[in-house]
């Protein structure tokens, strides 16, 4: 499903992701229908603009995520850098993309988000930890979490914020499904962090990955 409040985005993603054979559009709505629209069609995945004139994004994520069996949410911007995207992920949206995001890529990401995995795009992630400074180091009990994991969780920790999925981590790195949820469920548990989208967020603040900011020196220390 995709949410917008303009009719050329909302039927431009229908008309890109119908293409493909394995997802079908069950809907599209705006702002002010969105919640509705979802508990009536019940979709998987629900792609939200995060900046709407008549029902903003943020609002209707945390009522999305309060529906007893919510859908995956990612949020659509336009800005690279939009100041809402960290309290969007921080409320529990499963990633964000940019409007601008090439047609092939689209079926993709929505692909990875049914299957489990966070979708962030690095263009925008880059801009959005450095127009947030405050938002980009990781403080000393963080580093402390992120020093206890092992070289393999950590080895998962990047690949979940690249946005694979379990299945998607087994194959990298040769591990069976099984085993790479349990690596998770270590990894949630020695960051304390309730979601992928949190760990991966961390993984961003402390440097993990290769493209992403690094944390401060002072951090950790």
């Amino acid at each position: 499903m995709v949410v917008d409040d303009e009719a050329l985005v909302r039927s431009g993603f229908k008309l890109i992701l119908s293409a493909a054979q394995d997802i079908e559009v069950v809907a599209t709505a705006t702002g002010a229908d969105a919640v509705e629209t979802v508990r009536r069609e019940a979709p998987d995945v629900v792609l939200l603009d995060i900046r709407m004139p008549d029902v903003d994004g943020l609002t209707v994520l945390r009522e999305l995520r309060a529906l007893p069996e919510p859908p995956v949410v990612a949020m659509l911007t336009t800005f690279d850098a939009d100041e809402y995207i960290l309290t969007a992920l921080r409320s529990g949206a499963a990633g964000f993309l940019l409007k601008d995001t090439e047609p092939e890529q689209l079926a993709q990401l929505v692909r990875t988000l049914m299957a489990g995995g966070v979708v962030m795009s690095p263009k925008a992630s880059r801009a959005v930890w450095q127009s947030h400074p405050g938002a980009r180091a990781v403080d000393d009990l963080e580093a402390a979490r992120v020093g206890r994991l092992t070289g393999r969780e950590r080895e998962v920790l990047v690949l979940i914020a690249e946005g694979l999925s379990n299945a998607d981590i087994g194959a990298r790195v040769h591990l069976s499904a099984g085993t790479v949820k349990d690596h998770v469920s270590a990894i949630l548990g020695k960051l304390r962090v309730s979601s992928r989208v949190q760990a991966a967020l961390l993984a961003q603040r402390a440097g993990l990955l290769d493209n992403g900011p690094r944390r401060s020196p002072e951090a950790g220390r």
